[in-house]
């Protein structure tokens, strides 16, 4: 999905939670609920975030980055996982 193709309000280059999930759905395909983000901001393994005050925000570049990472590296064949990258 192309950035234009993205809803106005996910063209921000930095989005809130609930906003994040949506744009890795739409983005990426990945289904990741706004709790599991403030899990993983709690006890790590996220994407990288900022605060403003409370309120989390992620920098979409680093959740993209993030998110292709997570997805870990392409394979042609179920024989290939067990080999080294």
């Amino acid at each position: 999905m192309n950035e234009v193709d993205l809803p106005r309000h996910l063209r921000l280059p930095r989005l809130r939670r609930r906003e994040l999930a949506e744009y890795l759905l739409l983005k990426h395909g990945l289904r990741v609920a706004p709790s599991t983000l403030a899990k993983y901001a709690s006890i790590g393994g996220g994407p990288p975030f900022r605060k403003f005050g409370i309120t989390p925000f992620y920098d979409v570049d680093s959740a993209d980055a993030w998110a292709i990472a997570k997805l870990g590296r392409e394979h042609l064949s179920t024989s290939d996982y067990g080999e080294a990258a």
